[in-house]
């Protein structure tokens, strides 16, 4: 009967949704990475859905353009035979978490070519999932904000040592009664050895007593503030640094595979 076939179609689609059409479901993977930033460690973030069977857990990392891969782990080990050159005795992944759905990836050295599309990929013997993430680079440094004194008026600088893309900065200064206090500053970069980052300094003149000062350093990856408080009798510091994070997509590898079979109860039915 019509019922009985309904009924058919939907458990087999039921069960396509549920281990797709290579026989093993979909698990869900997501990413999430901050700017990694140059010479420093990075790292790439990555879950899964846990299984506790070690042995049949791969893990897989890929970048757009590259023809080898980033990283490979499987059967509990690391496989780099198929690793790129590029990324030789760079990365690592957290093997004693990978068992608890963390397939994130270690990245040392970051390197300003380092930046562009990645892929991880997860297979279990629940099944496989992949995750695409944009991984951006650059320099980025908190600022030390301090008082000069000269016969001239006393001076704030604000440095900060390594910024890529360069940065803009600007200051603000409040009384302590809340009042906004004009001011005026001039800025300078400094190119450091490597030939990529940038040294920041900015000057901030004639500073009163009884007010704040924040200096805030901003690229496109991040942003940091160095605040200097200023009394007659104490200068008190602090200082902020935050990261520009970048939400990944999540890919089902076997769900996509199956969409057409959704339509075929609707097209049986019209029939």
């Amino acid at each position: 009967s019509t019922t009985t076939v309904i009924i058919i179609l939907a458990v087999v689609i039921a069960l396509i949704i549920g281990f797709g059409v290579s026989g093993k479901r979909s698990i869900s993977v997501t990413a999430l990475t901050s700017p990694g930033n140059i010479g420093q460690r990075g790292i790439l973030g990555c879950t899964f859905e846990p299984d506790i069977r070690m042995g049949s857990i791969v893990i897989r990392w890929a970048k757009a353009g590259v023809a080898g891969l980033v990283h490979e782990f499987k059967g509990g080990k690391d496989h780099l035979q198929e690793q790129d050159a590029l990324f030789q005795g760079r990365t690592a992944v957290f093997a004693d978490q990978v068992i608890g759905g963390n397939a994130s990836l270690e990245l040392r050295d970051v390197q300003l070519s380092d930046a562009g599309t990645y892929r991880c990929s997860v297979t279990t013997a629940r099944g496989s999932g992949a995750a695409v993430l944009q991984y951006r680079t650059g320099a980025f440094s908190t600022p030390k904000v301090h008082v000069e004194n000269s016969s001239s008026g006393d001076t704030l600088q604000c440095e900060a040592p390594r910024w890529f893309p360069r940065p803009a900065v600007r200051w603000t200064a409040y009384s302590d009664a809340g009042e906004y206090l004009p001011h005026v500053a001039n800025t300078s970069y400094e190119l450091n050895a490597e030939n990529i980052t940038l040294k920041v300094v900015s000057f901030l003149h004639n500073i009163t007593a009884n007010a704040t000062y924040t200096c805030v350093i901003e690229n496109n990856i991040a942003k940091a503030t160095g605040n200097i408080k200023v009394t007659d009798f104490s200068v008190t510091r602090g200082t902020n640094l935050q990261l520009v994070n970048l939400n990944a997509k999540s890919v089902s590898s076997s769900l996509p595979a199956c969409h057409w079979m959704l339509l075929l109860p609707l097209y049986l039915l019209s029939i």
